[in-house]
């Protein structure tokens, strides 16, 4: 295992990630937990995340269906009356689930927008005000290289991940003024257990590599560090940008 950084600066700060109860939010937890942070995540696996929480101190969790704004908001402010106002918001939930595009029904796009996208801004919305209360923040949005790569197989999915950019810059803008810093973290394929299930042949995997300029699969971990350095204030003037843990492979 690599010999990582310690960021003094996320010590006992609040911090809020969607999706944490597995993969790569899992992985951000652990990672935001072991920096003595105070965190506290959303998702919908009541069992995954009783386990994640009873693993780790100073985490605490919401089960919430994300696509429900009423139901995000109530629980973001349940996390934030709890643990304070947040420092750091990781909007990660998403699900890359493949659809033929000639499968795709109106109902069928809308639900995957809410599902990779909508609940990002309103949880923005919600979090900010605390943010500029505290006299700024950091809020980092995970994109994917998929739309980069042009890949096939999910244009719902590719598309609202397309729009994350588009928000995260906006966002910035929007939210700079307040000391609030807003960037995308990008994820190449990372080797998930959900990917590994489903995906992860040994003949996708080797056209896989072929394409990255590094040899080597990519693990959750890798992501959570980025992320955790655009917490930190050692990105205190970072804003707007994308940053990549794709292995080269765009």
């Amino acid at each position: 295992m690599p010999n990582f950084a310690i960021y003094p600066s996320l010590k006992n700060k609040t911090v809020i990630v969607s999706g944490g109860a597995q993969g790569i939010g899992a992985e951000m937890v652990k990672a935001f937990a072991a920096q003595g942070a105070r965190v506290g995540f959303l998702d919908l696996d009541d069992a995954a995340s009783a386990d994640l929480a009873e693993k780790l101190e100073n985490v605490s969790y919401e089960i919430s269906d994300l696509r429900d704004i009423s139901a995000l908001q109530a629980a973001l402010t349940t996390l934030t009356d709890k643990l304070g106002p947040a420092h750091v918001l990781v909007n990660n939930a998403a699900r890359d689930d493949r659809h033929d595009w000639r499968d795709v029904t109106p109902d069928y796009w809308d639900e995957r927008q809410n599902t990779n996208l909508r609940h990002m801004f309103f949880a923005i919305q919600t979090i900010a005000p605390g943010m500029i209360a505290a006299g700024g923040g950091s809020i980092i949005n995970m994109g994917s290289n998929s739309w980069w790569e042009a890949g096939g197989g999910f244009p719902a999915y590719a598309t609202a991940k397309a729009a994350v950019h588009g928000m995260t810059r906006t966002m910035a803008r929007d939210l700079g003024d307040h000391r609030i810093r807003v960037n995308t973290v990008v994820p190449g394929w990372i080797m998930t257990e959900r990917q590994k299930e489903l995906w992860a042949t040994p003949e996708a995997l080797e056209a896989h590599r072929s394409r990255q300029c590094l040899p080597d699969l990519i693990d959750p971990v890798y992501v959570a560090r980025m992320v955790l350095f655009l917490a930190s204030d050692d990105a205190a003037m970072c804003s707007a940008c994308n940053y990549m843990v794709e292995a080269g492979s765009i």
